[in-house]
């Protein structure tokens, strides 16, 4: 499985759009092939960062999202909004049975 975290922090005044935008995207990410699970939180600590933490099947999901047309265009829709760069880390990662 892929997990992918990753974070925007919005201008105040854009708030409400970034949270907006998040949204669609993340209830269109869900829907596609390979997504096991797709979110966004706000950051309890900074409530204009909004946390993004998605689980992919594996990396052709992921890069197949990534090549979305709506993917790409949701991250250049961000940037103007955004009060510094957005963030992204991917991570190979096997689930571990509970002790």
């Amino acid at each position: 499985m892929i997990v992918v975290t990753g974070s925007v922090t919005a201008r105040e005044d854009s708030f409400d759009e970034v949270r907006s935008l998040s949204l669609e995207h993340v209830h269109r990410s869900r829907k596609e092939p390979g997504c096991i699970s797709h979110a966004v939180h706000v950051d309890c600590e900074n409530p204009v960062r909004l946390v993004f933490i998605e689980q992919w099947a594996d990396r052709a999901a992921l890069s197949a999202h990534f090549a979305v047309p709506a993917s790409r265009n949701f991250v250049r829709a961000l940037q103007p909004l955004a009060a510094a760069a957005t963030t992204i880390e991917i991570y190979d990662a096997t689930r571990l049975e509970n002790p």
